[in-house]
């Protein structure tokens, strides 16, 4: 018997020009590097220092006066509320920086907004022992849901000088 051998034409090997496999690999780097940066900038800022020890022996010294709350439409049509009030410094530690955080809340007393802001820093002098200075909070960004209320203000850094 003779071997019937079908005649098999050989397979050429598939041949992937140089240039095409350079752009997937600059693709597929393009792309991770892209979803690396993105998910870096997703991620939250690390939360603050705590109030030292020193500061929170501190605190018992500072005094707000006349908070008050004012809202105004600024010249780009939006909604714009001030916290004004005075700090006073009763103590006898000059302070740097002092900075709050202002906790809004809902009309179920939800947290809306809580925001760190300076209210003393370098840029105004600082407040000498026995001083008390004027400072001025706008805010923009208080989500509609707020309850139009005074929010809780609490100091939450102080840096002495």
């Amino acid at each position: 018997m003779a071997a019937n051998k079908a005649a098999t034409p050989k397979k050429k090997p598939i041949s992937i020009p140089p240039w095409a496999i350079v752009l997937v690999l600059a693709l597929a780097a393009g792309l991770a590097a892209f979803l690396y940066l993105e998910r870096l900038a997703n991620r939250p800022p690390p939360p603050p220092p705590p109030l030292t020890a020193e500061a929170r022996a501190y605190v018992r010294y500072l005094k707000l006066s006349d908070v008050e709350m004012n809202a105004h439409e600024s010249y780009l049509k939006q909604s714009v509320v001030e916290i004004t009030g005075n700090i006073e410094n009763a103590g006898d530690r000059k302070m740097a920086l002092v900075e709050i955080i202002c906790v809004f809340y809902d009309a179920y007393g939800q947290v809306v907004l809580r925001e760190r802001v300076p209210i003393v820093s370098q840029k105004n002098g600082g407040v000498a022992p026995g001083e008390a200075k004027a400072f001025r909070l706008p805010f923009d960004n208080i989500p509609e849901s707020w309850n139009q209320m005074m929010p809780q203000l609490v100091i939450a850094r102080i840096d002495f000088g």
